[in-house]
C-alpha cells in the first residue's frame, strides 16, 4: 500500500450508524485526489489539472451525502471544507445537536453508541438500526428495544417548558445512563 503522502485534510463526523473517518489527499503537483472514508477509498483522481473544486461520495451505511470543497487561498495554498448533506461540518453538528440524542454505554465489557434520531424516533446502536417497540405512557412515552440481551428504554417526557422541549433518557437495565455530547 503506497503512503498517503499527500494527506491534507482528516475529519471524523458522527452520524447515526457511527463515527467515521475522512481523510482527503491532494497532490497539488501531480493533480491527484483522493477520498478515504474509514480507510476505504472511495474517489480516485490522477493528474487533475484545476485544481480547485468539489469531490462529492457518500459516508456510512445510511449513505449521507459528504462533499469536499478545495478552494485556492493565495498562491500555491488551498484551504479543504467538509460539507455532510450540504451543510458545513460546523453547521452539520450543531443541526445535528438539536436533531440526535447521542449515549456511551459498556454492557459486559463491550462498548454500545445508542443514538436516537428524534424526528423519525429511529434508535441505532453500533451502526445497525435497531428494532424498536414504542407504547404511550403516563407522562410521555417509551421507546424499548435491547442491546446485548439487556433491556433498553428510552423514555420521552416533555419538560415543561416550550423552549427544552421533549426530554429523552436512556435507561438499561433499570439504571439512567447519561448522554453525550459528541
Amino acid at each position: 500500500l503506497e503512503k498517503m503522502t499527500d494527506l491534507v485534510a482528516v475529519w471524523e463526523v458522527a452520524l447515526s450508524d457511527g463515527v467515521h473517518k475522512i481523510e482527503f489527499e491532494h497532490g497539488t503537483t501531480s493533480g491527484k485526489r483522493v477520498v478515504y472514508v474509514d480507510g476505504k477509498e472511495e474517489i480516485r483522481r490522477e493528474w487533475m489539472f484545476k485544481l480547485v473544486g468539489k469531490e462529492t461520495f457518500t459516508v456510512g451505511a445510511t449513505k449521507t451525502k459528504a462533499a469536499i470543497n478545495i478552494d485556492a487561498v493565495s498562491g500555491f495554498a488551498y484551504e479543504y471544507t467538509l460539507e455532510i448533506n450540504g451543510k458545513s461540518l460546523k453547521q452539520y453538528l450543531e443541526n445535528r445537536l438539536k436533531t440526535t440524542n447521542t449515549w456511551i454505554l459498556n454492557l459486559g465489557g463491550t462498548d454500545y453508541r445508542v443514538v436516537l434520531e428524534k424526528d423519525t424516533m429511529d434508535v441505532w446502536c453500533n451502526g445497525q438500526k435497531m428494532e424498536t417497540a414504542g407504547e404511550f405512557v403516563e407522562d410521555g412515552t417509551e421507546t424499548h428495544f435491547t442491546v446485548a440481551d439487556h433491556s433498553c428504554c428510552i423514555k420521552a417526557v416533555s419538560s415543561g417548558k416550550r423552549k427544552e422541549g421533549i426530554i429523552h433518557t436512556l435507561i438499561v437495565d433499570n439504571r439512567e445512563i447519561p448522554e453525550v455530547v459528541e
